[in-house]
């Protein structure tokens, strides 16, 4: 065991290895519907690996917090600036209300309770599960005009704070959210789910079901035409409009005629015998029945390629268009949409469910209907593993070099601190890419370990370097540390719901989004889609989430700012 710590001790690398590996399999853990999550997790290994007195240079969180940070903003880039225009700017507003809570809440509740600068921002971070605010509030107090004493005491008791409010800030937030929200919006949210479900194209009698659950499956059935059949002696054009006309958006790809198999074309008829094979998204081919055709068994037929695509959209044709109005565009024959997501976020697949610029949508059909739709929709984003580094390295300099950039005000420096600088770059480099998505490319498992290893690399060193000071700090702040925080956590979100129901007047389901996106709670979403059995609550999340994500984390620097 002595090889074992000073080994850890003259590589203190290893050390903040062993801190993600327990950590992440820590995280894994729940307790019902409960778990500390990987963040929370990593920082208490940390603590714990922290008291074997590991000295870690504190370049190495630096580096992969602004990694972090610049990910964050690249990945919401688009829908933050998107919120700007007209359709979006209700939402901005309401997420910045909401953030203006989350910071005055937790700062009135440390000067009521007697809290220095670096616990109120820890229960600031934690109660409003803003991880990245620990590393922008140390950045901060790193350029005070104090000693450096006074510095260490005070960026050591963030993370003490921040383990302490984080558990109710996450649970508690799924809860009240789930469970509290809909009995302050009022009525029955399951049936408020449905109804906007209709709004949006669905139809509550079962003609289009399943969307919210079935949406990534696309089936391809045979189909043999009899005499009497309505497709007899049709051409497949006029067999998809009768489909069409009768809510069923399915296509002909392929036909047997004897032995002969042959691709279709719009012209092509359809004759008695033949075999046709016929595909769509599922809730469509499940309200397909079978009169005068008779389902076969041909694999030959049915074994052909399909391509599936993801295309970023960004072309102005289909900016603002529906769901139907794609599906209808010539364009898009013998295209199934299997997803779409924004901002990461799996959005309803509805008629008339909205497409941004930004969105990325999951096409399915052979490679030359996908790539004819692709063309018209946007950008294809072809699998790679290949990341810009150019790009991103460009990115963290540039935004750094700005932050950098400090400004005294009554002899207190104002400055974003290299931290905020990379964030906002990301925004502008996440947006940039979105425009001309010819550059910047960052597969997204390579944003994956941007995001979460970067972030967590960062903590497992705030954990190490915190670690002996930690317990004392614990010691010092007690249980009402904790009670404070769910304070700090409760106190915005219950004026979020109010906010939305009666000054903005959002449907209900959509004030459900818009809360969890403004404290960019992704674990209540789910949650909130679990509860109302609906992924409707996604429409309010993402722009909401763009806004949160980005204000809350300035809000480290402001919280010092004003206590200092």
């Amino acid at each position: 065991m002595d090889w074992i710590v000073s080994t850890l001790k003259e590589y203190p690398e290893l050390a903040v290895f062993l801190t993600l590996s327990l950590g992440y399999f820590i995280g894994k853990f729940k307790i019902g519907s409960f778990s500390l999550g990987t963040v929370t997790s990593v920082l208490l290994v940390g603590v714990l690996v922290g008291q074997l007195d590991i000295v870690i240079s504190p370049n190495v969180k630096s580096v992969f917090f602004l990694m972090f940070l610049f990910a964050v903003g690249y990945s919401v880039g688009p829908q933050f600036f998107g919120g700007l225009k007209k359709d979006g700017l209700p939402q901005m507003l309401y997420a910045a209300i909401v953030c203006v809570f989350c910071l005055v809440c937790p700062y009135l509740i440390g000067i009521l309770m007697g809290y220095d600068m670096g616990l109120t921002a820890g229960m600031l971070a934690g109660s409003q599960t803003i991880s990245a605010v620990i590393g922008v509030a140390s950045d901060t107090i790193n350029q005070l005009g104090i000693p450096a004493e006074q510095k260490t005491d005070l960026i050591n008791k963030i993370p003490v704070a921040y383990a302490v409010t984080y558990i109710f800030g996450t649970a508690g937030s799924a809860w009240l959210l789930a469970s509290i929200g809909p009995k302050l919006l009022g009525g029955n949210l399951v049936e408020k789910a449905k109804e906007l479900e209709i709004q949006l194209g669905g139809d509550s009698i079962g003609d289009d079901p399943g969307i919210a659950s079935a949406y990534d499956r696309v089936i391809y059935n045979a189909y043999q035409i009899s005499a009497a059949s309505e497709g007899c002696n049709k051409t497949v054009a006029e067999i998809e409009a009768k489909l069409e006309s009768k809510g069923r958006h399915l296509f002909i790809q392929r036909i047997r005629k004897g032995k002969e198999i042959m691709d279709v074309t719009k012209d092509t008829i359809v004759e008695e015998n033949d075999v046709i094979a016929l595909g769509g998204r599922r809730e469509f081919m499940m309200n397909y029945v079978a009169v005068n055709e008779k389902e076969v068994f041909d694999v030959e037929l049915l074994n052909f390629p399909v391509e599936i695509l993801s295309v970023l959209i960004v072309k102005k044709e289909v900016l603002n268009k529906t769901i139907a109005e794609l599906r209808n565009n010539k364009s898009s024959h013998g295209v199934i949409i299997r997803s779409l997501k924004r901002a990461g976020i799996d959005m309803p697949i509805l008629p008339n469910t909205v497409l941004q610029k930004g969105d990325m949508i999951e096409l399915v059909g052979t490679k030359k209907d996908v790539d004819q739709a692709a063309v018209h929709i946007g950008y294809p984003d072809r699998p790679t593993n290949t990341t810009d580094m150019a790009f991103v390295g460009l990115g963290i300099v540039l935004g750094g070099l700005v932050g950098a950039l400090t400004l005294r005000v009554g002899g207190v420096p104002l400055s974003l601190s290299t931290s905020g600088g990379a964030l906002i770059s990301g925004l502008v480099f996440g947006w940039l890419r979105g425009q001309h998505p010819t550059f910047g490319r960052i597969p997204e498992p390579a944003l994956w370990v941007m995001n979460n290893v970067g972030l967590n690399i960062f903590i497992a060193v705030v954990g190490i370097t915190a670690g002996p000071s930690f317990l004392v700090g614990f010691h010092e702040a007690g249980w009402g540390l904790f009670i404070a925080g769910a304070a700090a956590t409760a106190i915005p979100l219950i004026l979020a719901l109010l906010l939305g129901r009666y000054v903005f007047k959002f449907h209900p389901i959509i004030t459900l989004g818009c809360a969890a996106g403004a404290r960019t709670t992704t674990a209540a979403l789910g949650a909130l889609q679990d509860a109302v059995q609906s992924k409707t609550p996604a429409l309010g999340y993402t722009v909401t989430y763009a806004v949160g994500n980005t204000l809350l984390i300035i809000w480290g620097v402001v919280i010092i700012l004003i206590m200092s």
